[in-house]
């Protein structure tokens, strides 16, 4: 079989892969889906309580949508806010049914490189089409060749630990039975009964911190001794909360004010310029957050770690990867996305070019694509992967070309905003963001979102 008659790997059964298998068949083009869960969207199913801050007219894929057309498939409400569950319902599911059988389930990517070819050797490296190793459901090990491999795997599995270092605490796997690094779901009542009447340390300042301090504080509404405690490592200023009503993803912006109104109603006391450095259990079976400055936090019964997400990137070990060393994601990229210059605004749509690598052929797109960074918008990994097929099916010309815009944050500042503990206390807002206020959250602008559901970029748009 000719390199051309191989199909394209795609890695992964998310949001991202099934949009570029939806693109590679638009474009002619075989692909294979690899998926390590039993389902499509199996990470996103693992969040199915929580509602995006995107709209549905910002979560599918216009490829996607061609392709389920003749399906009968018909798109919600564009205006309308699902949930995890519902995205994977209503659109990733039927998505992935029409593709079929280009799609295994339960097939995880265990090594990727070229034929023939560790990632030492120059000679002919090229022309020898990829080969990945893989394991089946049924715990056989396999190889499968392909012409391309676009990896769309995301960070989901491989969350940061509370450690400031990047390391996880000392004592962090030892109180392991205390500590989740999900967003509860506390419409299950035996997860709700863990939290009710408990005091909870939520570790982690981005959405899914604010959506974990809104859900505690509606908790503790109504179960008296409830109570949560935000632990920070930078200050509290005007760009904490995010853009309120200057962002432009409403719900966005409102979710950040629901974690405001949690602190100001006295449902969560904020921890400010605290670096966890250990956690340890107290007699009674509570533990402890020490930190680095050598302040220990007043016992909690359970902590929610929500300090972002990593790339896997073990099973690219013999590909050659051309990564950040801050962030781990591709070179060219790293600096659009980088929290350590920016966080307002919006990153410029961008394709195959900054998404390229020194090994022709792959690509990493979606989550995945940002590494470390915290932010990201489905419709970012939608144009991603529709320049990235363009290129892979020689269309350069298409590759090129922006074909969408993305909405600002209504937020700004340098690294201080993350990791700085006295940044923040008197931004005002940053350079363009006035200082939160808070709004009524009605029906149009619910109070919860995902971290990855967001975008980053230049001092607002500058």
């Amino acid at each position: 079989m000719s390199e051309q008659q191989l199909p394209v790997v795609v890695i992964g059964a998310g949001p991202a892969g099934l949009a570029a298998a939806a693109h590679l068949l638009e474009r002619g083009i075989e692909p294979l889906v690899l998926e390590a869960g039993p389902a499509a969207a199996s990470a996103v199913r693992e969040w199915s309580h929580v509602r995006l801050f995107s709209t549905w007219g910002e979560l599918t894929d216009p490829a996607a949508e061609k392709l389920l057309a003749p399906t009968g498939w018909a798109k919600p409400d564009a205006n309308s806010y699902p949930t995890g569950g519902d995205w994977a319902e209503h659109y990733l599911q039927p998505l992935a049914d029409a593709l079929g059988d280009r799609i295994r389930y339960g097939s995880r990517v265990t090594g990727v490189s070229r034929t023939g070819r560790d990632r030492i050797v120059d000679a002919d490296r090229e022309t020898q089409p990829f080969v990945l190793h893989l394991t089946t459901p049924d715990s056989r090990e396999e190889r499968i060749f392909a012409r391309a491999v676009i990896d769309a795997s995301g960070t989901w599995t491989t969350p940061s630990p509370a450690g400031a270092s990047g390391l996880p605490a000392l004592g962090e796997r030892a109180a392991a039975d205390r500590i989740t690094y999900r967003v509860p779901d506390l419409k299950d009542p035996a997860v709700r009964a863990r939290y009710t009447g408990k005091r909870t340390a939520v570790i982690g300042s981005g959405a899914s911190a604010f959506t974990a301090l809104a859900t505690l504080a509606d908790l503790a509404e109504d179960e008296p001794g409830t109570h949560a405690v935000w632990v920070l490592r930078r200050g509290i200023g005007g760009s904490t909360f995010g853009g309120g009503q200057a962002d432009q993803l409403p719900a966005r912006g409102a979710l950040g004010l629901a974690a405001k109104a949690a602190v100001d109603n006295g449902y969560a006391d904020a921890v400010t310029g605290f670096r966890t450095e250990a956690i340890e259990q107290d007699i009674d079976g509570r533990v402890v957050l020490a930190g680095e400055d050598g302040r220990r936090l007043d016992p909690v019964d359970e902590v929610i770690v929500l300090t972002g997400l990593r790339p896997d990137l073990s099973f690219l070990s013999e590909i050659r990867l051309g990564l950040d060393e801050r962030l781990q994601a591709p070179i060219e990229l790293a600096p659009l996305i980088d929290p350590n210059q920016h966080s307002c605004g919006t990153v410029y749509p961008h394709g195959h070019r900054e998404l390229s690598h020194p090994e022709p052929g792959v690509y990493l797109v979606g989550m995945k694509s940002y590494g470390r960074a915290p932010t990201f918008l489905a419709m970012t990994g939608y144009e991603q992967v529709r320049s990235v097929t363009a290129a892979i099916a020689g269309d350069i010309e298409s590759a090129d070309r922006v074909e969408l815009a993305l909405p600002e944050t209504g937020v700004c500042g340098g690294a201080g905003l993350f990791d700085d503990p006295d940044a923040g206390q008197a931004d005002g807002g940053g350079c363009c963001a006035p200082a939160p206020a808070l709004v009524p959250l009605g029906a149009g602008a619910p109070a919860a979102g995902i971290a990855q559901d967001a975008s980053t970029g230049s001092c607002c748009g500058s």
